[in-house]
Protein backbone atom coordinates (compact mmCIF):
# COMPACT_ATOMS: atom_id res chain seq x y z
CA UNK A 1 0.00 0.00 0.00
CA UNK A 2 1.54 3.27 -1.24
CA UNK A 3 2.28 5.87 1.49
CA UNK A 4 -0.07 9.01 1.45
CA UNK A 5 2.16 12.27 0.99
CA UNK A 6 1.26 15.39 3.23
CA UNK A 7 -0.79 17.42 2.17
CA UNK A 8 0.52 21.19 1.71
CA UNK A 9 -1.22 24.32 0.81
CA UNK A 10 0.48 27.04 -0.89
CA UNK A 11 -0.90 30.73 -0.67
CA UNK A 12 0.58 33.37 -2.93
CA UNK A 13 -0.76 35.90 -5.46
CA UNK A 14 1.69 35.39 -7.86
CA UNK A 15 0.66 32.28 -9.97
CA UNK A 16 4.29 32.28 -11.18
CA UNK A 17 5.59 31.24 -7.56
CA UNK A 18 2.75 28.64 -7.14
CA UNK A 19 3.61 26.84 -10.51
CA UNK A 20 7.21 27.10 -9.39
CA UNK A 21 6.32 25.67 -5.82
CA UNK A 22 4.37 23.18 -6.93
CA UNK A 23 7.05 21.92 -9.61
CA UNK A 24 10.00 21.60 -6.67
CA UNK A 25 7.51 19.97 -4.20
CA UNK A 26 5.19 17.57 -5.81
CA UNK A 27 7.09 14.60 -5.78
CA UNK A 28 6.88 14.81 -2.15
CA UNK A 29 3.95 16.30 -1.30
CA UNK A 30 -0.03 16.52 -1.94
CA UNK A 31 0.27 20.02 -2.85
CA UNK A 32 -2.62 22.15 -3.03
CA UNK A 33 -2.22 26.27 -4.41
CA UNK A 34 -4.78 28.86 -3.48
CA UNK A 35 -4.40 32.22 -5.24
CA UNK A 36 -5.87 34.21 -2.40
CA UNK A 37 -7.28 33.89 1.10
CA UNK A 38 -11.16 32.63 0.04
CA UNK A 39 -9.62 29.70 -2.10
CA UNK A 40 -7.44 28.83 0.85
CA UNK A 41 -10.38 28.77 3.15
CA UNK A 42 -12.73 26.51 1.18
CA UNK A 43 -9.27 24.02 0.99
CA UNK A 44 -8.70 23.69 4.52
CA UNK A 45 -12.52 22.88 4.74
CA UNK A 46 -12.28 20.04 2.29
CA UNK A 47 -8.81 18.80 2.56
CA UNK A 48 -6.83 17.46 5.56
CA UNK A 49 -3.78 19.88 5.56
CA UNK A 50 -0.88 19.58 7.18
CA UNK A 51 1.16 22.46 6.43
CA UNK A 52 0.11 25.76 4.87
CA UNK A 53 3.17 28.02 2.84
CA UNK A 54 1.67 31.41 2.89
CA UNK A 55 3.23 34.60 1.57
CA UNK A 56 3.42 37.45 3.19
CA UNK A 57 2.32 40.07 1.06
CA UNK A 58 -0.92 39.37 -0.14
CA UNK A 59 -3.84 42.58 -1.03
CA UNK A 60 -6.76 41.37 0.99
CA UNK A 61 -4.34 40.38 4.50
CA UNK A 62 -0.96 40.06 5.28
CA UNK A 63 0.36 36.57 5.81
CA UNK A 64 0.65 36.58 9.24
CA UNK A 65 -2.82 38.06 9.58
CA UNK A 66 -4.10 35.02 7.30
CA UNK A 67 -2.34 32.63 9.64
CA UNK A 68 -2.84 33.61 12.86
CA UNK A 69 -6.64 33.51 11.89
CA UNK A 70 -5.89 29.86 11.00
CA UNK A 71 -3.81 28.87 14.10
CA UNK A 72 -7.18 29.76 16.25
CA UNK A 73 -9.08 27.64 13.63
CA UNK A 74 -6.64 24.65 12.57
CA UNK A 75 -4.12 24.77 15.82
CA UNK A 76 -2.53 21.43 14.47
CA UNK A 77 -1.63 22.28 10.91
CA UNK A 78 2.04 23.77 10.56
CA UNK A 79 2.11 27.28 9.53
CA UNK A 80 5.35 28.42 7.47
CA UNK A 81 5.87 32.17 6.27
CA UNK A 82 7.73 33.10 3.01
CA UNK A 83 8.32 36.40 1.60
CA UNK A 84 10.80 38.72 -0.10
CA UNK A 85 10.91 40.69 2.74
CA UNK A 86 12.73 40.71 5.86
CA UNK A 87 10.44 43.27 7.95
CA UNK A 88 12.04 42.28 11.87
CA UNK A 89 8.39 43.44 12.81
CA UNK A 90 6.76 40.97 10.51
CA UNK A 91 9.00 38.10 12.53
CA UNK A 92 8.47 38.83 15.33
CA UNK A 93 4.73 39.01 14.62
CA UNK A 94 4.30 36.00 12.76
CA UNK A 95 6.43 34.34 15.95
CA UNK A 96 3.99 35.83 18.65
CA UNK A 97 0.79 35.90 16.95
CA UNK A 98 0.39 33.32 14.21
CA UNK A 99 2.55 30.71 15.88
CA UNK A 100 5.05 30.07 12.62
CA UNK A 101 7.19 27.39 12.57
CA UNK A 102 9.37 28.69 9.94
CA UNK A 103 9.93 32.10 8.06
CA UNK A 104 11.44 31.36 5.14
CA UNK A 105 13.02 34.26 2.40
CA UNK A 106 13.16 34.59 -1.17
CA UNK A 107 15.06 33.68 -3.05
CA UNK A 108 14.67 30.26 -1.67
CA UNK A 109 16.95 27.75 -2.17
CA UNK A 110 15.00 24.04 -3.15
CA UNK A 111 17.17 22.05 -0.99
CA UNK A 112 16.71 24.25 2.06
CA UNK A 113 13.08 24.69 1.17
CA UNK A 114 12.14 21.08 0.90
CA UNK A 115 14.23 20.54 4.24
CA UNK A 116 12.36 22.39 5.93
CA UNK A 117 8.78 21.08 4.70
CA UNK A 118 9.34 17.71 5.33
CA UNK A 119 10.66 18.56 8.77
CA UNK A 120 7.32 20.40 9.57
CA UNK A 121 5.51 17.57 8.46
CA UNK A 122 7.28 15.38 10.39
CA UNK A 123 6.53 17.95 13.47
CA UNK A 124 2.63 17.30 12.40
CA UNK A 125 2.82 13.55 12.62
CA UNK A 126 5.06 13.55 15.90
CA UNK A 127 2.14 16.24 17.24
CA UNK A 128 -0.90 14.05 16.11
CA UNK A 129 0.73 10.78 17.88
CA UNK A 130 1.34 12.94 20.84
CA UNK A 131 -2.11 13.96 20.93
CA UNK A 132 -3.49 10.44 20.09
CA UNK A 133 -1.14 8.84 22.99
CA UNK A 134 -2.52 11.42 25.45
CA UNK A 135 -5.62 10.78 24.20
CA UNK A 136 -5.32 6.92 25.02
CA UNK A 137 -4.45 7.48 27.87
CA UNK A 138 -7.00 9.14 28.93
CA UNK A 139 -9.29 6.85 27.94
CA UNK A 140 -7.43 3.62 29.22
CA UNK A 141 -6.99 4.96 33.23
CA UNK A 142 -10.29 3.31 33.63
CA UNK A 143 -9.70 0.53 31.91
CA UNK A 144 -5.87 -0.04 34.19
CA UNK A 145 -7.66 0.78 37.21
CA UNK A 146 -10.38 -2.26 36.42
CA UNK A 147 -7.34 -4.58 35.20
CA UNK A 148 -5.28 -3.76 38.25
CA UNK A 149 -8.31 -4.18 41.19
CA UNK A 150 -9.10 -7.85 38.51
CA UNK A 151 -5.35 -8.72 39.22
CA UNK A 152 -5.29 -8.42 42.80
CA UNK A 153 -8.65 -10.44 43.21
CA UNK A 154 -6.83 -13.00 41.33
CA UNK A 155 -3.79 -12.82 43.96
CA UNK A 156 -6.46 -13.13 46.89
CA UNK A 157 -8.19 -15.77 45.70
CA UNK A 158 -5.04 -17.94 45.00
CA UNK A 159 -4.44 -17.46 48.33
CA UNK A 160 -7.66 -18.82 49.78
CA UNK A 161 -6.33 -21.12 52.53
CA UNK A 162 -8.88 -23.86 51.07
CA UNK A 163 -7.33 -23.77 47.49
CA UNK A 164 -4.19 -22.22 47.86
CA UNK A 165 -2.58 -24.39 50.19
CA UNK A 166 -2.37 -28.09 48.97
CA UNK A 167 -3.06 -30.66 51.22
CA UNK A 168 -5.22 -33.96 51.68
CA UNK A 169 -8.48 -34.51 53.83
CA UNK A 170 -6.96 -35.72 56.63
CA UNK A 171 -3.68 -33.31 56.64
CA UNK A 172 -1.95 -31.80 59.12
CA UNK A 173 -2.18 -28.61 57.61
CA UNK A 174 -5.64 -28.02 58.42
CA UNK A 175 -5.33 -27.53 62.00
CA UNK A 176 -2.92 -24.63 60.93
CA UNK A 177 -5.02 -23.41 58.02
CA UNK A 178 -7.22 -22.95 60.53
CA UNK A 179 -5.62 -20.83 62.86
CA UNK A 180 -4.09 -18.75 59.95
CA UNK A 181 -7.51 -18.32 58.66
CA UNK A 182 -7.96 -17.07 62.95
CA UNK A 183 -5.81 -14.82 62.55
CA UNK A 184 -5.56 -13.55 59.58
CA UNK A 185 -8.08 -10.49 60.06
CA UNK A 186 -5.78 -9.52 62.89
CA UNK A 187 -3.45 -6.67 62.68
CA UNK A 188 -1.21 -8.32 65.03
CA UNK A 189 2.68 -10.13 64.49
CA UNK A 190 2.57 -13.20 63.38
CA UNK A 191 6.04 -15.90 63.89
CA UNK A 192 6.16 -18.87 61.45
CA UNK A 193 8.15 -21.79 62.90
CA UNK A 194 9.32 -24.75 60.66
CA UNK A 195 11.99 -26.55 58.29
CA UNK A 196 12.99 -24.86 55.41
CA UNK A 197 11.11 -25.44 52.33
CA UNK A 198 7.73 -26.41 54.63
CA UNK A 199 6.21 -23.21 52.77
CA UNK A 200 6.67 -20.40 55.14
CA UNK A 201 6.19 -18.01 53.32
CA UNK A 202 3.15 -19.00 51.18
CA UNK A 203 1.48 -18.85 54.73
CA UNK A 204 2.63 -15.43 54.77
CA UNK A 205 1.23 -14.04 52.00
CA UNK A 206 -2.08 -16.21 52.79
CA UNK A 207 -2.08 -14.36 55.92
CA UNK A 208 -1.75 -10.89 53.78
CA UNK A 209 -4.18 -11.58 51.33
CA UNK A 210 -6.54 -12.65 54.03
CA UNK A 211 -6.13 -9.51 56.02
CA UNK A 212 -7.80 -6.42 55.86
CA UNK A 213 -4.67 -5.21 53.68
CA UNK A 214 -4.89 -7.55 50.71
CA UNK A 215 -5.03 -4.81 48.57
CA UNK A 216 -1.40 -3.11 49.76
CA UNK A 217 1.88 -4.21 48.74
CA UNK A 218 3.52 -7.41 50.60
CA UNK A 219 7.02 -7.56 49.99
CA UNK A 220 9.39 -10.14 51.28
CA UNK A 221 13.35 -9.73 52.46
CA UNK A 222 15.84 -12.78 53.56
CA UNK A 223 17.50 -11.95 56.14
CA UNK A 224 20.08 -14.93 56.25
CA UNK A 225 23.46 -13.96 55.99
CA UNK A 226 22.93 -10.83 54.84
CA UNK A 227 25.31 -8.32 56.54
CA UNK A 228 23.94 -5.52 58.89
CA UNK A 229 24.31 -2.28 56.65
CA UNK A 230 22.93 -4.34 53.56
CA UNK A 231 20.23 -5.62 55.58
CA UNK A 232 19.45 -1.83 57.19
CA UNK A 233 19.82 -0.24 53.33
CA UNK A 234 17.36 -2.74 51.77
CA UNK A 235 14.72 -2.79 54.89
CA UNK A 236 14.95 1.05 55.98
CA UNK A 237 16.57 2.91 52.51
CA UNK A 238 19.40 4.68 52.37
CA UNK A 239 20.52 8.53 51.15
CA UNK A 240 23.00 9.55 48.14
CA UNK A 241 26.58 9.25 49.62
CA UNK A 242 25.38 7.30 53.14
CA UNK A 243 28.32 4.99 52.55
CA UNK A 244 30.70 3.51 49.72
CA UNK A 245 28.74 2.99 46.47
CA UNK A 246 25.34 4.78 47.66
CA UNK A 247 25.19 6.98 44.26
CA UNK A 248 21.83 7.74 44.54
CA UNK A 249 18.52 7.55 46.96
CA UNK A 250 17.11 3.94 47.73
CA UNK A 251 14.26 3.68 49.12
CA UNK A 252 13.61 1.11 51.72
CA UNK A 253 11.06 -2.04 51.74
CA UNK A 254 9.15 -0.42 54.89
CA UNK A 255 8.29 2.32 52.97
CA UNK A 256 7.45 0.24 49.57
CA UNK A 257 5.36 -1.43 51.67
CA UNK A 258 3.65 1.42 53.94
CA UNK A 259 0.26 0.16 54.77
CA UNK A 260 0.87 -3.72 53.60
CA UNK A 261 3.10 -6.46 55.15
CA UNK A 262 6.59 -6.67 55.58
CA UNK A 263 7.82 -10.68 55.39
CA UNK A 264 10.89 -11.11 56.98
CA UNK A 265 12.26 -14.96 56.53
CA UNK A 266 15.23 -17.00 58.42
CA UNK A 267 14.73 -13.75 61.20
CA UNK A 268 16.91 -15.85 63.64
CA UNK A 269 19.67 -15.30 61.40
CA UNK A 270 20.01 -11.18 62.13
CA UNK A 271 22.95 -9.95 64.41
CA UNK A 272 22.46 -8.49 67.92
CA UNK A 273 23.24 -5.26 66.42
CA UNK A 274 20.64 -5.16 63.89
CA UNK A 275 18.44 -6.89 66.32
CA UNK A 276 18.39 -3.56 68.49
CA UNK A 277 17.02 -1.38 65.26
CA UNK A 278 14.57 -3.99 64.32
CA UNK A 279 13.56 -3.49 67.81
CA UNK A 280 13.45 0.26 68.01
CA UNK A 281 11.93 0.32 64.42
CA UNK A 282 8.63 -1.88 65.56
CA UNK A 283 8.24 -0.29 68.83
CA UNK A 284 8.55 3.39 67.57
CA UNK A 285 6.35 2.72 63.53
CA UNK A 286 9.00 4.61 62.34
CA UNK A 287 12.25 4.43 60.28
CA UNK A 288 15.60 6.08 59.48
CA UNK A 289 17.22 5.59 56.20
CA UNK A 290 20.68 5.41 55.92
CA UNK A 291 22.28 8.92 55.99
CA UNK A 292 19.40 10.85 57.37
CA UNK A 293 18.48 12.64 60.23
CA UNK A 294 14.75 12.59 59.85
CA UNK A 295 12.80 9.54 60.76
CA UNK A 296 9.67 8.55 58.50
CA UNK A 297 6.38 7.47 60.51
CA UNK A 298 5.53 4.02 58.92
CA UNK A 299 2.17 1.53 58.95
CA UNK A 300 2.94 -2.14 58.27
CA UNK A 301 1.78 -5.68 59.37
CA UNK A 302 5.28 -7.54 60.35
CA UNK A 303 5.12 -11.47 59.46
CA UNK A 304 8.60 -13.22 60.64
CA UNK A 305 9.61 -16.67 59.73
CA UNK A 306 12.25 -18.82 61.35
CA UNK A 307 13.67 -22.64 60.64
CA UNK A 308 14.77 -22.12 64.41
CA UNK A 309 13.11 -22.51 68.17
CA UNK A 310 13.27 -18.41 68.98
CA UNK A 311 12.23 -19.55 72.64
CA UNK A 312 15.59 -21.75 72.40
CA UNK A 313 17.57 -19.14 70.74
CA UNK A 314 16.19 -16.56 73.29
CA UNK A 315 16.89 -18.95 76.47
CA UNK A 316 20.36 -19.29 75.12
CA UNK A 317 20.46 -15.25 74.74
CA UNK A 318 21.21 -15.37 70.96
CA UNK A 319 18.24 -13.67 70.52
CA UNK A 320 16.72 -10.24 72.35
CA UNK A 321 13.78 -11.68 74.79
CA UNK A 322 11.95 -8.36 73.89
CA UNK A 323 12.17 -8.38 70.12
CA UNK A 324 11.25 -11.44 69.89
CA UNK A 325 7.36 -10.68 72.20
CA UNK A 326 7.26 -7.65 69.63
CA UNK A 327 7.60 -10.67 66.63
CA UNK A 328 5.53 -13.45 67.70
CA UNK A 329 2.17 -12.06 69.42
CA UNK A 330 1.09 -15.51 67.63
CA UNK A 331 3.27 -18.17 66.67
CA UNK A 332 2.23 -21.02 64.53
CA UNK A 333 4.53 -23.88 63.55
CA UNK A 334 4.17 -25.64 59.74
CA UNK A 335 5.20 -29.32 60.12
CA UNK A 336 7.76 -30.83 57.57
CA UNK A 337 7.10 -33.11 54.90
CA UNK A 338 7.71 -36.67 56.17
CA UNK A 339 4.99 -35.67 58.75
CA UNK A 340 2.43 -35.40 55.76
CA UNK A 341 2.25 -38.66 54.24
CA UNK A 342 -0.82 -38.26 52.97
CA UNK A 343 -0.27 -34.98 51.29
CA UNK A 344 2.52 -36.00 49.32
CA UNK A 345 0.34 -37.57 46.26
CA UNK A 346 -2.10 -34.62 46.45
CA UNK A 347 0.49 -31.56 46.23
CA UNK A 348 2.80 -34.09 43.05
CA UNK A 349 -0.41 -33.68 41.40
CA UNK A 350 -0.67 -30.63 42.00
CA UNK A 351 2.69 -29.10 41.47
CA UNK A 352 2.81 -31.66 37.93
CA UNK A 353 0.08 -30.01 36.42
CA UNK A 354 1.72 -26.46 37.42
CA UNK A 355 4.61 -27.64 36.03
CA UNK A 356 3.45 -29.34 32.65
CA UNK A 357 1.57 -25.73 32.34
CA UNK A 358 4.96 -23.48 32.93
CA UNK A 359 6.73 -25.94 30.42
CA UNK A 360 3.74 -25.76 27.74
CA UNK A 361 3.57 -29.59 27.87
CA UNK A 362 1.02 -32.20 28.49
CA UNK A 363 0.49 -33.03 32.07
CA UNK A 364 2.35 -36.18 33.12
CA UNK A 365 0.67 -38.94 35.71
CA UNK A 366 2.64 -40.85 38.11
CA UNK A 367 2.52 -44.43 38.39
CA UNK A 368 1.16 -46.24 42.15
CA UNK A 369 4.62 -47.76 42.16
CA UNK A 370 6.04 -43.76 41.99
CA UNK A 371 3.65 -42.71 43.87
CA UNK A 372 4.27 -45.13 46.64
CA UNK A 373 7.78 -44.71 46.74
CA UNK A 374 7.44 -40.74 46.80
CA UNK A 375 4.97 -40.96 50.04
CA UNK A 376 7.91 -43.09 51.37
CA UNK A 377 10.71 -41.21 51.67
CA UNK A 378 11.45 -38.55 54.06
CA UNK A 379 12.03 -35.23 51.61
CA UNK A 380 14.58 -33.78 53.98
CA UNK A 381 14.13 -30.37 51.69
CA UNK A 382 10.48 -30.51 52.35
CA UNK A 383 8.27 -29.00 49.60
CA UNK A 384 11.24 -27.63 47.64
CA UNK A 385 12.57 -30.70 47.08
CA UNK A 386 9.67 -32.43 46.20
CA UNK A 387 8.56 -29.41 43.73
CA UNK A 388 12.54 -29.91 42.33
CA UNK A 389 11.83 -33.58 41.93
CA UNK A 390 9.13 -33.46 40.21
CA UNK A 391 10.30 -30.92 37.71
CA UNK A 392 13.23 -33.33 36.86
CA UNK A 393 10.53 -36.14 36.43
CA UNK A 394 8.84 -33.97 34.14
CA UNK A 395 11.51 -33.80 31.44
CA UNK A 396 12.02 -37.15 31.72
CA UNK A 397 8.92 -38.11 31.08
CA UNK A 398 9.42 -36.84 27.71
CA UNK A 399 6.14 -37.46 25.43
CA UNK A 400 5.23 -40.39 27.21
CA UNK A 401 3.07 -39.00 29.85
CA UNK A 402 4.31 -41.66 32.39
CA UNK A 403 6.35 -41.34 35.32
CA UNK A 404 7.11 -44.55 36.46
CA UNK A 405 9.38 -45.22 39.54
CA UNK A 406 12.34 -45.59 37.46
CA UNK A 407 12.61 -42.31 36.91
CA UNK A 408 12.80 -41.42 40.23
CA UNK A 409 16.26 -40.23 42.06
CA UNK A 410 17.85 -43.17 43.70
CA UNK A 411 17.59 -41.69 47.20
CA UNK A 412 14.37 -41.86 46.54
CA UNK A 413 14.17 -45.22 45.42
CA UNK A 414 16.47 -46.26 48.20
CA UNK A 415 14.09 -44.80 50.81
CA UNK A 416 12.83 -47.60 53.62
CA UNK A 417 9.75 -49.68 53.66
CA UNK A 418 6.50 -48.75 55.48
CA UNK A 419 7.53 -50.70 58.67
CA UNK A 420 10.90 -49.05 58.64
CA UNK A 421 10.26 -45.66 60.36
CA UNK A 422 14.15 -44.78 59.26
CA UNK A 423 13.86 -42.73 55.87
CA UNK A 424 17.57 -43.25 54.12
CA UNK A 425 19.17 -46.85 53.41
CA UNK A 426 22.76 -45.12 53.77
CA UNK A 427 22.04 -44.03 56.95
CA UNK A 428 23.13 -47.20 58.27
CA UNK A 429 23.94 -46.29 61.95
CA UNK A 430 20.43 -45.72 62.31
CA UNK A 431 19.34 -48.96 61.57
CA UNK A 432 18.34 -50.93 64.45
CA UNK A 433 19.05 -54.56 65.94
CA UNK A 434 21.67 -57.21 65.86
CA UNK A 435 24.77 -56.92 62.53
CA UNK A 436 22.23 -59.48 60.25
CA UNK A 437 19.12 -57.88 60.86
CA UNK A 438 20.79 -54.54 59.47
CA UNK A 439 22.62 -56.31 56.86
CA UNK A 440 19.35 -58.03 55.75
CA UNK A 441 17.60 -54.86 55.87
CA UNK A 442 20.13 -52.84 53.44
CA UNK A 443 19.97 -56.12 51.29
CA UNK A 444 16.35 -55.36 51.30
CA UNK A 445 16.31 -52.14 50.14
CA UNK A 446 19.59 -52.68 47.82
CA UNK A 447 17.33 -54.81 46.30
CA UNK A 448 14.48 -53.46 45.68
CA UNK A 449 16.16 -50.43 44.61
CA UNK A 450 17.91 -52.54 41.35
CA UNK A 451 14.29 -54.10 40.46
CA UNK A 452 12.69 -51.03 40.20
CA UNK A 453 15.64 -48.99 38.38
CA UNK A 454 15.20 -52.45 35.98
CA UNK A 455 11.58 -52.03 35.87
CA UNK A 456 11.32 -55.24 37.58
CA UNK A 457 13.32 -57.26 35.08
CA UNK A 458 15.24 -59.54 37.00
CA UNK A 459 17.37 -60.74 34.46
CA UNK A 460 18.72 -56.92 34.49
CA UNK A 461 19.14 -56.81 37.69
CA UNK A 462 20.93 -59.86 38.27
CA UNK A 463 23.18 -58.76 36.05
CA UNK A 464 23.86 -55.27 37.70
CA UNK A 465 23.96 -56.99 41.11
CA UNK A 466 26.70 -59.31 39.81
CA UNK A 467 24.56 -61.90 40.80
CA UNK A 468 23.40 -65.05 38.54
CA UNK A 469 19.41 -65.37 38.20
CA UNK A 470 19.29 -68.13 40.28
CA UNK A 471 20.77 -66.29 43.03
CA UNK A 472 18.70 -63.26 42.80
CA UNK A 473 15.42 -65.97 43.24
CA UNK A 474 16.69 -66.88 46.27
CA UNK A 475 17.41 -63.53 47.88
CA UNK A 476 13.87 -62.49 46.63
CA UNK A 477 12.48 -65.57 48.18
CA UNK A 478 14.48 -64.65 51.21
CA UNK A 479 13.28 -61.07 51.71
CA UNK A 480 9.67 -61.97 50.59
CA UNK A 481 10.36 -59.96 47.38
CA UNK A 482 9.89 -62.98 45.02
CA UNK A 483 6.21 -62.24 43.84
CA UNK A 484 6.55 -58.44 44.51
CA UNK A 485 6.03 -55.87 41.09
CA UNK A 486 5.51 -53.00 42.44
CA UNK A 487 5.84 -51.35 45.47
CA UNK A 488 2.61 -51.73 48.06
CA UNK A 489 0.87 -48.46 47.64
CA UNK A 490 -0.49 -46.95 51.28
CA UNK A 491 -4.01 -46.21 51.28
CA UNK A 492 -4.80 -42.74 50.69
CA UNK A 493 -8.29 -40.48 51.61
CA UNK A 494 -10.15 -40.67 48.12
CA UNK A 495 -11.07 -36.87 48.50
CA UNK A 496 -8.00 -34.80 48.69
CA UNK A 497 -8.49 -30.76 49.09
CA UNK A 498 -5.99 -29.13 45.89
Amino acid sequence: MAERLPVLLIVDDEVRSLESLTRILQDDFDVKTAANVARARDILQSEWVQIVLCDQRMPDMTGVEFLSLLREQYPDVVRIIISGYTDTEDVIRGINQAGIFQYITKPWQPDSLLLTLKNAAHLFDLSRQNELLATELKLSTSHVETTLAQRRQKLKERYQFEDGIIRGEASPMNAVCDRLRQVAPFDISVLLEGESGTGKELAARALHYNSLRWNKPFVAENCGAVPDELLESELFGHKRGAFTGAVADHIGLFERADGGTVFLDEIGEISSAFQVKLLRVLQNGEIRALGSSKPQKVDVRIIAATNKTLEEEVRAGRFREDLYYRIAAMTIHLPPLRERKNDVTVIARAFLAGAAQSFGRASAVLTPEAEACLARYSWPGNIRELQNELQKLLILAGETGRIGADLLSPRILRAAPAREPQAEAFDVMDLEGSLKDRVDALEERILREALIRNRWNKSKAAKELGLSRVGLRLKLQRHNLENVHELPVQRRNAAAKV
